[in-house]
């Protein structure tokens, strides 16, 4: 099986928002569909935090994407009408340049040597890509989650250079909830000895510090309602158990160890960590003289989808009027759409009659 994803090689020297440069720089991205002879018909993703660029599967890589029911042809983000492009956010360590990628100044791995990253770095990095590949404009941004802001900050630095916006779970700026959370996780990861300062390896690895993380947030990606509808207060049969005190006891206790362990040596701790504070650090009032609101206003949009959901405690549906109005005050037609779905932020990986059902006719009106 062949690997669809391709590098695009950012400018050298890359410059970062809050200090420092990289050179020999690159992210990762994958494509469906065709770019029409005028250009006009690409649409770009931004991602989670965690996602890979393979958002769908394809005639390289028939392994189903994170978005897999979303993406393709007759789908409601149909590639036969969209040429479609999912970028893997810079900083990650899925194929972009971040920490955990060789540091081509010293040949040794960036680890905490990686300059501060911001949202905004990954938002240049994308533009960077669309601009690489001759596009002069998008028909549609789409941000989910982490890629909302990153959108956000792209639609700010780069004027103009999209004509739709769709907006998921998403926020003009870090609430304290969100970042009391994100803080608990990168603590998680800071005091697991064998993160070592960022200097760990397979041998000694910060397993447990990234177990919790993991835990915490998929704790706060779904819902209660969610929780109680799949596992009520279910125990494990004896056999499941684990033979120690204190040990885990219920189902949701094992369902969370699970998840756990699917993550934690998928993803890097200090990719993690820069990602985490990223999201922290975005705030659309640094675009508007201390208001998001201002800040929102000052994108230019022909028209907006904004969609948010009602169990979301990660990113509330409060948060999604917000961005909807403050859009609107930019003059752009918006939709906004509040959806019941039960399995709160992560939704919009699940639902998708919900957010298809949204997602295809706005696509199509454009």
């Amino acid at each position: 099986m062949t690997d669809a994803r391709r590098y695009f090689e950012l400018a050298t020297p890359f410059a970062m928002k809050r200090g420092g440069e990289l050179h020999g720089a690159r992210v990762a991205y994958e494509t469906w569909g065709q770019l029409s002879a005028s250009r006009d018909n690409a649409i770009m993703i931004l991602t989670g935090l965690s996602p890979s660029a393979h958002a769908a599967s394809c005639a390289d890589d028939p392994e189903s994407g994170w978005w897999e029911d979303m993406l393709g042809p007759g789908k409601p983000i149909d590639t036969d009408r969209w040429f479609v492009i999912c970028v893997n956010t810079l900083g990650s360590c899925k194929g972009s340049s971040g920490p955990a990628s060789t540091n081509p100044e010293t040949g040794n791995t960036y680890r905490l040597d990686f300059p501060e990253l911001s949202l905004e770095d990954a938002a240049n990095a994308a533009a960077e890509l669309v601009h690489g590949l001759g596009i002069g404009q998008l028909a549609c941004l789409i941000g989910n989650s982490m890629g909302g802001m990153t959108a956000l900050a792209y639609l700010s630095l780069h004027p103009a250079s999209a004509r739709a916006h769709i907006s998921i779970s998403t926020a003009a700026q870090a609430q304290p909830f969100a970042i009391a959370i994100r803080s608990l996780q990168r603590e998680a990861i800071r005091l697991d000895p064998n993160w070592n300062h960022g200097r760990y390896d397979d041998t000694h690895y910060p397993d447990t510090g990234m177990s919790i993380a993991r835990k915490l947030g998929v704790i706060t990606y779904r819902s209660a309602m969610e929780w109680v509808g799949r596992f009520a207060r279910i125990r494990l049969d004896s056999e499941q158990r684990e033979d120690e005190p204190f040990g885990a006891e219920f189902q949701v206790e094992s369902y969370l160890a699970g998840h756990a362990r699917r993550f934690v040596r998928s993803f890097d701790p200090n990719s993690y960590l820069y990602l985490s504070r990223a999201s922290d650090w975005f705030d659309m009032a640094e675009y508007g003289n201390g208001s998001a609101a201002a800040g929102l206003a000052r994108i230019h949009l022909q028209r907006a989808l904004v969609i948010g959901v009602s169990t979301d405690i990660l990113f509330p549906l409060s948060q999604q009027e917000e961005l909807a109005e403050g859009l609107r005050g930019g003059g752009a037609d918006v939709d906004f759409v509040a959806l019941d779905s039960p399995q709160g932020h992560d939704a919009f990986l699940v639902d998708i009659a919900g957010f298809g059902g949204a997602i295809a006719p706005f696509l199509a009106s454009l």
